[in-house]
């Protein structure tokens, strides 16, 4: 239950605000291939942000054996991990999250990334004294578009739906959002394009953290705290939210 009236940002953070999108394609891309599968990248890229099992149910096919998944995960955690000392945030990742928290708002990092991982991406942003809450995959039963860790964060965060903006990179992220009918910004700095954000429901989108920095001013995010604005930019009625192929995520508007 909320605690109070507290407004917040709720920030995924892989392809966010630490750049890492292109390294877990190249890790999985490299885990398929030890696992005889051969998948482009331009393909893999695409369903980055998806949880594990659906990225690989997306990648390989529901109905496949799944007897070697656990292995495929294995390897790509330990391809990525070689890269976690050289992890680095987005442009001015840090700075954006300092003056969400000097406008009075929580900042949660709402990732579904396992818990050593998470160890790595906090160490890159070293904002620490700036982050209210922080989830994992543990905290969710199902991945992205599935809206478990958003709704874990808002569980542990103390803070209601109808008082944040989710910032993400995805159209998982984007989709998740919708269930809770969330705001969500989105960035492309993950890789994903404005047109493809926009059109699968984000309220803005900005080039990367940087940007929406610089227009943070006039932001969905400083909406929160100015009563006289609207956060909310609804979707057309029957929408439906599509992933980058086109295909439909069955997140309704």
């Amino acid at each position: 239950m909320p605690d109070d009236n507290r407004c917040g940002v709720l920030f995924d953070v892989d392809g966010t605000l630490v750049d890492t999108t292109y390294l877990h394609t190249v890790s999985w891309w490299e885990a398929l291939r030890q696992g005889d599968h051969r998948v482009p990248m331009a393909r893999i890229h695409r369903a980055i942000g998806m949880g594990s099992d659906k990225l690989l149910d997306h990648l390989l096919g529901a109905e496949r054996d799944r007897d070697a998944d656990g292995k495929l995960r294995d390897t790509h955690d330990a391809l990525y991990a070689e890269y976690w000392e050289r992890l680095v945030p987005l442009p001015r990742a840090v700075d954006l999250l300092r003056a969400c928290a000097a406008r009075g708002l929580r900042v949660v990092l709402a990732t579904s990334a396992a818990e050593h991982e998470v160890a790595a991406l906090r160490a890159a942003l070293d904002a620490d004294d700036v982050i209210d809450t922080v989830t994992s995959s543990a905290d969710a039963e199902e991945s992205k578009p599935a809206p478990d860790i958003l709704e874990a964060a808002l569980a542990q965060s103390g803070l209601a739906a109808e008082r944040v903006v989710f910032v993400g990179d995805s159209v998982w992220d984007v989709a998740a959002a919708g269930k809770l009918d969330v705001p969500c910004i989105g960035l492309t700095c993950g890789g994903t394009s404005r047109g493809e954000l926009a059109g699968s429901g984000a309220v803005a989108v900005y080039d990367d953290p940087a940007a929406l920095l610089d227009g943070l001013a006039d932001s969905a995010i400083a909406a929160l705290t100015d009563p006289a604005r609207s956060v909310r930019a609804p979707r057309r009625a029957g929408a439906t939210v599509t992933g980058p192929t086109g295909e439909k995520t069955d997140a309704e508007a």
